[in-house]
C-alpha cells in the first residue's frame, strides 16, 4: 500500500482542533483509490486548544463539527465550527474555512492551503488574534519513515505576520485487516511570536477580553501595552509527540489522538509596570471523534 500525503500537514502547525478530521483524510487516501472525489464529515472533541506549545491559563475545550469536499484533481475545500464547552463560556468560538490543492506521488507529495479564521470577539484562545494563514508542505516517503516539511505565514489582526516552519517524522502501521491505523509521530516547530504578543495584549496582564471564567464584570479596566522581546525572532518554539489512531467500520472512522507538547523558548513579556519571564510547562492534551465519508463521483 502506497503512503499518501498527510493532509493534516497542510495545517499541522495550524489550529489543533482540525487535527482529528485532517488525519482521517490521510487515512481515506491511504486506504482507497486516490482517483476519486469524496465528502468527509466529522464531529470531534478536543480537551484544550494548544498552539506552538502555548495555551491559555483557562482550558479551551471544543466540540467541532466539520465538512469538506476533496476533488480527484487535488483541489479541496473545508469548513468547521468550534463550540467552546468551558463552564460559563458556552458559545461558538471559531469558524474556520480552508481551501487549497494537494498532489500525491509514489514518493513525493505536497500542497498548499489557505485558511481564514473568524474568532468570537470574547475568545481567549491563544490564537484568537490570527485572521488567516497560507501554508505549503512537502512530504517524502522512505517506506520505513515519512518526512514532512512545512512553511507558513500567519496573519494577525494587529502588527506583523508570523513565519513558521515545521518538520515531522511519522510511521503508519496497519492491523486488523487494515481496519486499524496507528500513526506515531514526532514534530518540531519554529517561528516568530507576534501572534503570542497580540494574544497577551488581549487576554493577559489585566487585558482579559469579556468577563472571563468565574469573574464578575464591574467597571472598565485600563488597557496595558504588552510587548514580547522575542516576538520578531525566529526561534525553536515546540516539539511534540502524538499517536493518532483510527478505526474503520464501513463508511465510519473512529479516531483518538493523544499528544504531549514540550514548549521551548520562554518569552520575556513586558508591560508598563512589569517584566515577566514566562514559565512554560509541558502539556498533555487529546482529541476524539467520529467521521463519515462518501464518494461523489468516480474517476475514469
Amino acid at each position: 500500500m502506497k503512503s499518501r500525503l498527510i493532509l493534516s500537514t497542510l495545517i499541522f502547525i495550524a489550529f489543533q482542533t482540525g487535527m482529528m478530521s485532517q488525519n482521517n483524510k490521510k487515512s481515506i487516501q491511504d486506504k482507497f483509490n486516490n482517483n476519486e472525489s469524496y465528502v468527509l464529515t466529522d464531529v470531534s472533541y478536543i480537551n484544550d486548544a494548544v498552539f506552538m506549545g502555548r495555551r491559555d491559563s483557562i482550558a479551551a475545550p471544543y466540540i467541532f463539527p466539520s465538512i469538506g469536499f476533496y476533488d480527484k484533481t487535488g483541489f479541496f475545500a473545508d469548513a468547521s465550527i468550534s463550540y467552546l464547552t468551558a463552564s460559563n463560556e458556552n458559545r461558538v468560538d471559531l469558524l474556520l474555512i480552508s481551501s487549497g490543492y494537494i498532489f500525491t506521488g509514489s514518493k513525493i507529495s505536497g500542497g498548499i492551503s489557505g485558511t481564514a479564521y473568524f474568532f468570537n470577539e470574547d475568545s481567549y484562545n491563544v490564537r484568537s488574534e490570527v485572521i488567516g494563514d497560507i501554508t505549503g508542505v512537502l512530504s517524502y516517503d522512505l517506506k520505513f519513515l515519512e518526512i514532512t516539511l512545512s512553511s507558513s505565514v500567519y496573519f494577525n489582526k494587529e502588527g506583523s505576520a508570523d513565519i513558521f516552519a515545521g518538520f515531522m517524522l511519522d510511521r503508519t502501521y496497519y492491523t486488523l485487516d487494515n481496519k486499524l491505523l496507528i500513526d506515531p509521530r514526532i514534530s518540531f516547530y519554529a517561528g516568530s511570536q507576534y501572534f503570542y504578543q497580540e494574544y497577551y495584549s488581549s487576554n493577559r496582564l489585566g487585558n482579559r477580553k469579556g468577563k472571563g471564567k468565574g469573574s464578575i464584570e464591574t467597571e472598565p479596566s485600563p488597557t496595558y501595552i504588552v510587548e514580547i522581546k522575542e516576538a520578531s525572532e525566529f526561534n525553536f518554539l515546540n516539539w511534540e509527540l502524538s499517536i493518532p489512531v483510527q478505526l474503520y467500520h464501513k463508511q465510519f472512522i473512529f479516531s483518538f489522538t493523544p499528544s504531549l507538547s514540550f514548549p521551548q523558548s520562554n518569552a520575556t513579556i513586558s508591560s508598563e509596570d512589569t517584566i515577566i519571564k514566562e514559565d512554560l510547562k509541558n502539556t498533555f492534551y487529546w482529541s476524539v471523534g467520529v467521521s463519515y465519508w462518501f464518494y461523489t463521483k468516480k474517476g475514469n
